[in-house]
């Protein structure tokens, strides 16, 4: 699911929990992957995003959709899983297009990434 921007830059944040519990609720036993849309975001709303997803119950976090503003950066990469922790998923999409993208985003903390380009990355070319 894509996290509602619009009321997390609102700051109503009821809302926007009270709306992954209930995708999560929908989807169960399914894990839901909460996308942030980083791109879109500042600072502390990436914070408040990651926290609202696994204070919901998704089981991940993701960047981007690959058609908003910006990918995955290895900074955002880095804060998501910082917030979440370790016993969370976070997925790098959008941008990672070559093996030292993917390497440097599994280094700043993802566990799965969202890539087009799968062969040229597994194949290194």
């Amino acid at each position: 699911m894509v996290l509602h921007a619009g009321r997390l830059h609102a700051k109503d944040y009821a809302y926007v929990e009270g709306e992954i519990r209930a995708v999560v609720a929908a989807a169960a036993p399914r894990p839901v992957k909460v996308i942030l849309e980083t791109g879109a975001l500042d600072h502390l709303e990436k914070v408040i995003g990651c926290a609202l997803a696994k204070a919901a119950g998704a089981a991940f976090v993701k960047t981007s959709t690959g058609f908003g503003p910006g990918g995955a950066t290895v900074e955002d990469v880095a804060l998501m899983r910082q917030v979440v922790g370790d016993d969370f998923g976070v997925k790098a999409s959008g941008g990672v297009r070559t093996v030292a993208d993917a390497r440097r985003m599994i280094q700043a903390g993802a566990n799965r990434l969202g890539t087009s380009a799968s062969v040229a990355i597994v194949t290194g070319r």
